[in-house]
């Protein structure tokens, strides 16, 4: 009979034989899906491809993973949080989001769920997307069926950092990063930053890490809490901080002050992390009021550089802790 072709159940005919249908379960999958996104933001239509292409097309400076630079600077994937837990902890800490990815015949789980739950009551777009649509989205990451698109992140400047501490009546304490190219040493600075009370953290505009979606992926909720600055020229930034009473603190494997003994650690400070294997540069060592070490047994040369942020802002927490009880 004509018109019940969807029925639950129904029988339809091919050239291979009889076959049921699947009783509108597909359909019903993904129920509570939002606003329908616009072609070109559906990887499965051919528009998205297009403006993929369009918007690869770069200087030909060759990619993490051998792809290119997008014009924008950032890289296939960048924008992309991957992954269930990782998804589903971005949008537990509300971090902002403008589309939901998700694997054609996906299998559902109890993340999933609760990931389609979260989107929808944000009012989240959501698409479909093969398999192969969502490993180049997410440059080839490991997304377990789910994809984030996050926005361009809005970085605040240095002033708005220390309107921060301002507010919650402590003295300044803020993290200068000086070549930390690795997203992922970034990511774990601010999860560190958040939990030692820090302030902010300030990067330089070149030869740095910046906030994209690897950084959220390890960052978790931290990135949503800690706001980030981004400077043009982080010596002169250091040089401005200076001026309104900030103390620049240098870390560094051969400081003549132990991060145990740091007399200043109870004043506005500035701590300023050099890159792995160069350490500080030598501008931002000659800008330092202080340049302070962690002690260490002489077996370890060194320390990776976001575990020797965590354990100064560490030290520097509890000298203000012991501060406040005296």
């Amino acid at each position: 009979m004509a018109g019940n072709s969807s029925r639950r159940g129904a029988v339809r005919r091919t050239k291979k034989g009889a076959t049921v249908g699947s009783g509108g379960v597909r359909r019903r999958a993904l129920e509570g899906k939002g606003p329908t996104p616009k072609a070109s933001d559906r990887p499965a239509h051919k528009a998205y491809a297009k403006k993929s292409s369009a918007g690869s097309a770069g200087d030909g400076r060759a990619g993490a993973r051998g792809g290119k630079v997008r014009r924008d600077g950032t890289r296939p994937g960048s924008d992309q949080v991957a992954g269930r837990n990782s998804v589903l902890e971005a949008l537990q800490e509300d971090v902002p989001a403008t589309q939901l990815t998700v694997m054609q015949r996906l299998d559902m789980d109890e993340r999933v769920r609760e990931i389609l739950r979260l989107a929808g009551a944000r009012n989240l777009p959501i698409a479909e997307a093969s398999r192969s649509d969502l490993d180049k989205m997410t440059d080839h990451a490991v997304h377990q069926g789910v994809a984030l698109t996050i926005p361009a992140y809005q970085y605040a400047d240095v002033e708005e950092l220390l309107e921060i501490a301002r507010d919650a009546f402590e003295p300044p304490l803020l993290v200068a990063l000086d070549g930390i190219t690795d997203p992922r040493n970034l990511g774990a600075i601010l999860r560190s930053a958040g939990a030692f009370g820090a302030h902010g953290v300030i990067i330089p505009e070149r030869r740095s890490a910046g906030m994209t979606a690897s950084v959220y992926k390890v960052a978790a909720g931290a990135a949503s809490r800690v706001r980030v600055a981004q400077v043009t020229n982080l010596n002169r930034a250091l040089a401005s901080l200076k001026d309104k009473g900030v103390f620049v603190l240098g870390l560094d494997a051969e400081g003549d002050v132990a991060t145990r003994s740091l007399e200043l650690g109870t004043e506005p400070a500035v701590l300023v992390v050099g890159a792995e294997g160069k350490g500080l540069s030598r501008l931002a060592r000659e800008t330092a009021d202080q340049v302070v070490s962690i002690p260490m047994g002489a077996a370890t040369e060194s320390l990776n550089a976001s575990v020797a942020t965590a354990i100064a802002l560490y030290e520097i927490a509890g000298v203000r802790e012991r501060q406040g009880r005296a």
